[in-house]
């Protein structure tokens, strides 16, 4: 999936002349707004605290996904020791979509698929964890390692790495692929609403969680 992944592409706002005038907020908001699919985030059985992540856009500007996190917010990176403190689980939207050509008809975008979800839970899993017998340099070299192997385990769904379960998705039960790793967990699945949902996390259960759509970002900003 060949996107662009940033914190909420900015729309013309009138009185602001460029993006940095228009408050970071916003900017956040309205790249959700823009998204031509729902979002899906934890049901109404969660009633912790409730933020937007970011979402990712091609290279037109139009939003392919993006991810809402709910508990504690990371701040800062941790390692293995020092997770069992955080309380968070993010899901993942990805807009379900076929083979198609670029924009400008020069190439061709992969597929998405419930691979890409699963990709992008285990990517955004990576950027909450800071292993702490690594310097600064040397986690470069980890993190292009951690990442390449998110990519392949994403990649094999029918592996030994992972295993079923199945969590309710707007009220239905739907089957997910679900792993462990030291830092957390990461599952992926689809709902039958158009979109793959992926979502990662650490010191919640992944077990006892459900899906439903957001139809009011209100509680996430």
């Amino acid at each position: 999936m060949e996107t662009t992944s940033r914190v909420g592409a900015a729309q013309s706002t009138p009185g602001a002349s460029t993006a940095e005038e228009v408050p970071a907020a916003r900017r956040t908001v309205d790249g959700y707004l823009r998204a031509p699919f729902p979002w899906y985030g934890l049901d109404e059985a969660f009633s912790g605290p409730r933020w937007l992540v970011q979402v990712g856009a091609a290279a037109d500007g139009t939003v392919q996904h993006g991810s809402m996190g709910h508990g504690d917010e990371p701040t800062i990176k941790s390692d293995a020791t020092t997770a069992g403190k955080e309380r968070f689980a993010v899901v993942v939207t990805v807009a379900a979509s076929p083979v198609r050509r670029t924009g400008d008809g020069t190439g061709v975008l992969d597929a998405t698929t419930v691979s890409s979800a699963a990709w992008l839970a285990g990517s955004g899993l990576l950027a909450y964890t800071w292993p702490g017998q690594l310097d600064h340099v040397l986690r470069d070299d980890w993190l292009s390692q951690q990442t390449e192997t998110a990519f392949e385990l994403a990649d094999d769904l029918a592996g030994p790495a992972w295993s079923e379960l199945s969590l309710p998705v707007d009220g239905v039960p739907m089957p997910f692929h679900y792993r462990e790793s030291e830092f957390g967990w990461v599952l992926a699945g689809s709902s039958e609403n158009g979109v793959h949902i992926g979502a990662f996390g650490r010191g919640m259960s992944a077990y006892g969680l459900g899906f439903s759509v957001v139809r009011d970002l209100g509680p996430y900003t």
